[in-house]
């Protein structure tokens, strides 16, 4: 019997989640998301597959974040005519998430394509449409935490709790044939030990293989604690209320908005932050949060989620003019928008009107991938460019990794060791090259041989049979490990382009302006 994985995305990065095993009697994938970061990774998303969409039999989904469910439309317009199984948040999550993505990519190649025909250039198709994904979601089919199912002759799955947002899982997958089942689980996106909404993770043990993800695995963080949080978060509220003006907070609309909200709220019904206006501006925040409400039941029994967002301290910014009119807003109040990562969405609209304020203080609480805005703040730029415009860092950038809702290296390794015994070796994905590495150190260092330890590339392929993975040879990938995660030329033309401008505007006068110009002309010429 031959079974195969190959890594078609988050293998050497944490975008693009997706898993395509072969078996005699079936193929099927675990996860389609979405690349995101560099321009470089993003244009994958609109190259075909690495595999045949019409030869797949169905698709397991981890949870509805973007990256992994967000190529789900694509898949099924490709020809993918098999179910997707989800757990029932995950399935209501998409369901908002998806429709959201194809009109966020609806509305980016309109703009897009004005700037093309002004340019000459021909005009690009989105990647789908909203109608698209509205039309994928009868694709879904809901599961249940725990209960076997078997979506093809030989292979049967099963789903666990993550702990990572609402509705995450890992999945557990047994291949059978004449022999005993090989078993197989893959960790889909891992919740830490301190999260507000959700129970610790959870799956059974004993595995030939694990495919884990390793988004922090080259950080430990201090023990957290949801109060130790709180008064971290209420620290950085007063700060931005003795400076007078915003805390813009850009947060994942799925899980981070509600537990900040749900935290803010707190914080100011007990006192411990002055009380102001809290916007949630973002429609697809703002409708899954309408799936946690109706999902409370299986929230944390210790919080009371319905209470805190009826709180009359959070306004709903739903429509356009909603969120324009929180410019007009004097004094401290808090704006909490999507994307997480600055890459898209309102909060650049918000980034663009108060960035270069000294009075405002924007608020990082989530993973920065490298290429987006997110990351060039928290690694401290001076300007960036935001919808085409030069903007210059005024604000106060704070950062706070507490909301995070990946395990670290730590929680990660106790999680995999509880999994144990492994018998053919783990893979790790979903992270940057570092923390690939050091997550395999750490493995290592508890006592697994180096040699079941893999770090895969992108579009690498394993053979699972014998005793350990064997790679499969001759298969050319999309982009080479480097090209991943390094930062593309769009990333260094930006940079380029500002430190052209902070040179002019340092010179003396228009003649050495004027030399700094011939400069760069005779750099080009000489290129030609």
């Amino acid at each position: 019997m031959s079974v195969s994985v190959k890594f078609c995305g988050a293998a050497g990065s944490v975008t693009g989640a997706c898993l395509l095993f072969e078996t005699p009697k079936g193929r099927f994938l675990v996860d389609c998301g979405m690349f995101q970061g560099a321009k470089t990774l993003k244009a994958l998303n609109y190259r075909e597959f690495p595999f045949s969409p019409r030869q797949l039999d169905f698709m397991l989904l981890t949870h509805a974040h973007i990256d992994h469910s967000g190529l789900v439309p694509k898949l099924i317009g490709d020809g993918f005519a098999g179910p997707v199984f989800a757990t029932r948040p995950t399935v209501d999550l998409c369901g908002c998430m998806l429709p959201d993505s194809g009109y966020i990519q609806e509305m980016e190649v309109a703009t897009l394509n004005r700037r093309n025909a002004m340019r000459g250039r021909p005009e690009v198709e989105p990647i789908y449409t909203a109608a698209d994904a509205e039309n994928a979601m009868s694709a879904f089919r809901a599961v249940s935490y725990e209960k076997w199912i078997e979506p093809c002759s030989g292979v049967r799955a099963r789903f666990w709790n993550a702990g990572h947002i609402l509705g995450s899982s890992s999945i557990e997958i047994e291949i059978y044939d004449a022999r005993a089942p090989l078993r197989i689980l893959v960790s889909g996106d891992l919740g830490p030990d301190a999260k507000l909404l959700h129970d610790d993770p959870d799956a059974p043990e004993r595995f030939d293989y694990v495919i884990c993800e390793a988004t922090y695995g080259d950080k430990e963080r201090p023990r957290i604690t949801i109060e130790g949080r709180r008064g971290k978060l209420a620290d950085i509220a007063k700060r931005a209320h003795a400076a007078g003006g915003p805390l813009i907070i850009p947060a994942f609309a799925v899980e981070r908005a509600q537990e900040l909200i749900a935290d803010l709220v707190t914080l100011m019904n007990e006192g411990a932050v002055p009380p102001a206006p809290i916007f949630l501006d973002s429609p697809l925040a703002i409708r899954a949060t309408e799936v946690f409400v109706n999902h409370a039941a299986e929230l944390t029994e210790s919080l009371d989620f319905r209470a805190l967002m009826r709180s009359p301290f959070l306004r709903m910014a739903e429509s356009v003019d909603e969120s324009k009119a929180i410019h007009r807003i004097k004094g401290f109040h808090v704006v909490v928008a999507a994307s997480g990562m600055c890459d898209a969405g309102r909060i650049r609209h918000h980034l663009r009107h108060w960035l270069w304020n000294a009075r405002a203080t924007v608020l990082l609480v989530g993973y920065q991938a490298q290429g987006t805005l997110g990351r060039l703040l928290r690694d401290g730029a001076t300007a960036v460019r935001i919808l085409g415009e030069e903007i210059r860092v005024g604000a106060r950038i704070e950062t706070l990794d507490d909301y995070s809702a990946h395990a670290d290296r730590e929680e990660t390794a106790r999680w995999l060791a509880a999994r144990g015994p492994v018998k053919r070796g783990v893979f790790f994905i979903h992270g940057e090259p570092p923390a690939l590495q050091a997550m395999a150190t750490r493995v290592e260092r508890d006592g697994m041989a180096a040699e079941l330890i893999v770090v895969p590339s992108l579009d690498d392929g394993f053979e699972l049979q014998g005793a350990r993975s064997q790679i499969i040879a001759g298969r050319t990938p999309r982009l080479l490990a480097e090209e991943v995660v390094r930062l593309d030329w769009h990333n260094d033309l930006s940079r380029l382009l500002l430190d052209i401008r902070d040179r002019l505007d340092a010179a003396a006068d228009d003649r050495r302006r004027a030399v700094v110009l011939r400069r760069l002309r005779r750099a080009l010429e000489e290129e030609d």
